[in-house]
This record gives structure tokens, sequence and C-alpha cells, in this order.
């Protein structure tokens, strides 16, 4: 590896392709793959340099917030509206607007739960220990 290899990644330039690859959906594995690096080396200058981690979480994020955003519409279900075009010598060029509905989807909405309210949809119940349980004792005189 070149020595100051990092320092093109910490331009502008370099962090905006950065941050736009993690926007992308690239792996930690794969933008280091991308800068000719090893993935350890990547960690490395995630640790040392908070402007290269700070742009791959920036991607990231917006990625993560997109998603989200479409397994909750998916979860809810909605409507959207569908067009098609009708050619006929009588009537010439005709668009139909249909609104069709999206029936919200139950995968969705278990997934959601399961990892939005753990302590309410887990698949099994935490047990408590001994340690968890409050006791009291009552002594009479």
């Amino acid at each position: 590896m070149a020595k100051g290899k990092y320092q093109r990644w910490l331009e502008p330039d370099g962090l905006l392709l950065l941050e736009g690859w993690a926007r992308d959906g690239l792996t930690d594995e794969q933008l280091a793959e991308k800068i000719g690096i090893s993935a350890t080396t990547l960690y490395d200058w995630k640790n040392k340099f908070p402007e290269f981690s700070e742009a791959i979480k920036k991607g990231k994020e917006i990625v993560d917030i997109q998603v989200e955003n479409a397994l909750l519409k998916r979860a809810l279900g909605y409507e959207y509206m569908e067009e098609r075009v009708e050619i006929s010598e009588k009537d010439g060029r005709k668009v139909i607007q249909t609104v069709k509905t999206v029936i919200p989807d139950t995968t969705a909405q278990i997934f959601w739960l399961k990892n939005r309210r753990p302590d309410r949809w887990r698949d099994k119940p935490i047990e408590k220990t001994s340690e968890d349980m409050e006791v009291k004792v009552v002594i009479d005189v």
C-alpha cells in the first residue's frame, strides 16, 4: 500500500464518494475493496479519522431511513394511482386512472414489531431470574 493513501479519502471529493457508495448499500468490506484496501485497514481508518467514519455513517443513514419508510408503508398498506392508456378508433386516446390498494402486509408488521418492540413481540419471553425478582420478607413479632 502506498504511504498516505488515506489522504485522498479525507478530501471533500473522496468523502463524497464514500458517502455515495455507502448510500448505494455497499458494506464495509465492499467499500474497502473499492478503495483498494483491506477491511482491517478500513476499520482502522474509521477509528483514526472521524470525518472518514462520518461520511460512511451519513451515507448508510440515508438509505436506512428510506428502507424503514418503505417497510412501514408496506406494513400499513397504501393506495396508489395506476394509469392505463386505451386507444380506440371511436374515442381516440383515453387515459384511465384507477386507485389501487396494497393491503397491509402481516410479515412486514411482524418484522417491524419484533425489532421495534421486542419487549412485547419477541417469540420467547424473557425468563426472570431470581436476581430480577424482588423478595419481600415479612416478620411478625
